[in-house]
């Protein structure tokens, strides 16, 4: 049970992707930079890489007396399966973003916000496509207000090992730009 301002986001993808730990920048982004609550549950497989895992995360203003969710409003796929497990649950007025090259989702319902984002190939680009989960990070600070940019940001620098932090930082500034210009097109 949450209150009316609740954010509750599931996260797909394969083992290996950064899923679990997008989850956790979200809620620290939310607890530590933002002042809000927050709670993460994980979910995987076997398999340590390649197999499903989803992080499933809420955010609230009030405090959260339940880690399940019960409304999911936002869905972030980075592979088909965590798409096709999750994509029932998403509200019908829910927010998808998917990785283009990984995701092909089926129509969804009208008032649902949709976007595809080459996470992946982006990530490629700027040379290492285990940014990939920080590309969608970025894009996701652009389309929605469940944690500000800037503490979305903050969260990614301080967990990332320092000698990382310039490159996800682009990574991250990529994915911004990258749905602001998709933003601008609509």
């Amino acid at each position: 049970m949450t209150g009316k301002k609740a954010n509750e986001i599931i996260i797909a993808g394969f083992g290996g992707q950064g899923i679990i730990l997008t989850g956790a920048i979200l809620g620290k982004a939310a607890v530590l930079y933002d002042n809000k609550h927050a709670i993460m549950t994980q979910s995987y497989g076997p398999e340590a890489r390649g197999g499903s895992c989803s992080s499933q995360v809420i955010i609230n203003e009030d405090e959260i007396l339940s880690p399940a969710l019960s409304n999911p409003q936002i869905l972030l796929c980075m592979n088909q399966e965590g798409y096709e497990k999750n994509i029932d649950s998403l509200s019908p007025t829910g927010l998808l973003v998917w990785d283009t090259d990984l995701v092909e989702p089926k129509p969804g319902p009208s008032t649902q916000t949709s976007y595809d984002v080459p996470c992946t190939k982006i990530a490629e680009e700027l040379g290492n496509k285990m940014m990939a989960n920080i590309v969608l990070l970025g894009f996701f600070s652009a389309v929605s207000e469940a944690v500000s940019a800037e503490s979305l940001k903050q969260a990614v620098l301080d967990t990332v090992p320092p000698r990382t932090v310039e490159n996800n930082s682009k990574a991250f500034d990529r994915g911004r730009e990258y749905a602001q210009s998709k933003i601008e097109k609509q």
